[in-house]
């Protein structure tokens, strides 16, 4: 592609060398630069990516985007100085695929919680419709039935713009993706043309990175910001926080909520593990979706066919169709005993997925929980979440969960740290998860219900900087007796 072509709509602070040039390639990472491609010198949070700019000369790079000129120039070399280079490498990746989000109708879902659900059973939803459709997902990367595998919930913008592109070679018409705070901040999004954006919830989470919970919010916020006038904005607005994420939109807003009037309305008729039985504006549906929390869920996604025009009575018949997300509240059950897996890892999941819990026990039955806290992450939950804990479950294990670079026990001291005197005997410790998911099967009954929280989907461990093997639901099953 033509550089000037590249640099459409990228603020210049300064140009130095030839403009006429034709680039091969973009990326963010010198090691993977050859012969005529374009380097961004991102200043990361970690990392100065200015810091490899001889690096990607040396490799055969004549383009580069930096924030401060270099010491020293090269007269084959031309160097696009610009006041962002994070919004300029997110602005080129576009440039560079095409701008493929403007050739497709982009949904965007954000929030603390419920992001992977509602991005995944509107995939589904619009499967069933007959659409050809596209999600990016912390669980998966779906290009109409063919599937991708990723490691962050947002990619990044290079890598954004490549699936969005292959989406639309593929002609796909709708393309769900969820968007994390960080791919906000770190404006992987900028440039990105959404038609509706979502917001589920949002509650402490992520403040290693955002450092306070206000910047969290205005992170999140930054999003609804950026929405043009032709775009529409769907708001819980049972959240306390959901007036600060329009306040500032050009986008038109429509409001779903089970507590207050609002433009798409839902009452829990039934709740019970078959599935929530549920009144959507004044439709009744029998779904297979598990849990109180998914109620708002099954509205958000009832209120995006709606306002992108899909036919209301068949996305009423087809949501009853609809699975649970895998790692969801996924319920496994054996001789009895019902085990529940969910990825809730945040103080508020985690009380939301405990109260829809308790609405499935019997008298004589009990909730036996394990739980881990992430390591490298936010410390400050840690306590809260074994406050919760020990305050709605007979019976938590304390156990590993992404140790990384931290000591697990340090970790589970950390959650052991908001457990009230009177409660300590409610909570167990076994740092091995394997053995704590062995233990709390050993000791579950018959009417027990068994909580693995944390992980979902995921398939590994994160120990130091290795990833492990690891399966809840495989190892769930595997104590259950059930052939995995």
């Amino acid at each position: 592609m033509e550089l000037k072509e590249l640099l459409r709509n990228i603020e210049i602070v300064k140009f130095i060398g030839i403009k006429d040039r034709i680039v091969n390639n973009v990326t963010n990472n010198s090691s993977l630069i050859k012969s005529n491609d374009l380097f961004i010198a991102i200043d990361g949070n970690t990392i100065d990516g200015h810091l490899f700019i001889n690096d990607a000369i040396d490799n055969g790079s004549k383009n580069i985007v930096c924030k401060k000129i270099p010491d020293k120039i090269y007269n084959h070399v031309t160097y696009i100085i610009v006041r962002n280079t994070r919004e300029a490498y997110s602005k080129i990746c576009s440039n560079y695929f095409k701008n493929p989000s403007k050739k497709l109708s982009l949904i965007g879902i954000t929030g603390t919680n419920g992001k992977t659900t509602t991005a995944t059973l509107l995939y589904k939803l619009f499967h069933l419709h007959g659409y050809k459709v596209g999600l990016l997902s912390t669980n998966k990367i779906l290009i109409d039935d063919k599937e991708f595998k990723t490691d962050l919930t947002t990619p990044d913008s290079y890598k954004l713009n490549y699936y969005l592109n292959e989406m639309v070679n593929t002609k796909v018409e709708y393309c769900f993706m969820e968007v994390s705070s960080h791919s906000i901040d770190q404006e992987r999004i900028s440039n990105l043309d959404y038609k509706l954006g979502v917001f589920t919830n949002i509650s402490h989470d992520h403040l290693n990175y955002h450092k306070t919970f206000k910047n969290y919010i205005y992170t999140k916020k930054k999003f609804f910001d950026s929405l043009s006038k032709h775009s529409y904005s769907l708001i819980n607005i049972d959240d306390k926080n959901s007036g600060v994420m329009v306040q500032n939109t050009q986008s038109n807003i429509k409001t779903f909520s089970l507590k207050k009037l609002s433009d798409y309305n839902l009452k829990i008729i039934e709740n019970n593990i078959e599935g929530l039985i549920v009144q959507l504006n004044d439709k009744l549906v029998h779904t297979q979706i598990t849990g109180k929390f998914n109620a708002y869920n099954l509205i958000a996604v009832y209120a995006v066919s709606d306002i992108l025009g899909l036919d209301p009575s068949k996305s009423i018949e087809l949501l009853s169709k609809i699975k649970p997300v895998e790692g969801r509240f996924q319920v496994i059950s054996k001789n009895g005993i019902t085990g529940i897996i969910d990825f809730a890892h945040t103080p508020d999941a985690i009380e939301k997925v405990l109260v829809s819990v308790k609405d499935y026990v019997k008298s004589d039955g009990m909730i036996i929980t394990v739980v881990g806290c992430g390591g490298g992450r936010d410390k400050e939950k840690r306590n809260k979440m074994g406050n919760v804990l020990s305050e709605l479950s007979d019976l938590t294990i304390f156990t590993s969960d992404n140790p990384r670079n931290e000591d697990p026990n340090q970790i589970i001291e950390d959650m052991l740290m908001g457990v009230d005197n009177k409660k300590i005997k409610k909570v167990k410790t076994i740092t091995d998860r394997e053995d704590a998911i062995k233990y709390a099967v050993s000791i579950s009954k018959v009417n027990d219900i068994l909580l693995i929280l944390g992980k979902g989907h995921e398939k590994y461990q994160i120990v130091g900087d290795k990833k492990i093997e690891f399966s809840d639901s495989e190892v769930l099953k595997n104590y259950l007796k059930i052939a995995v």
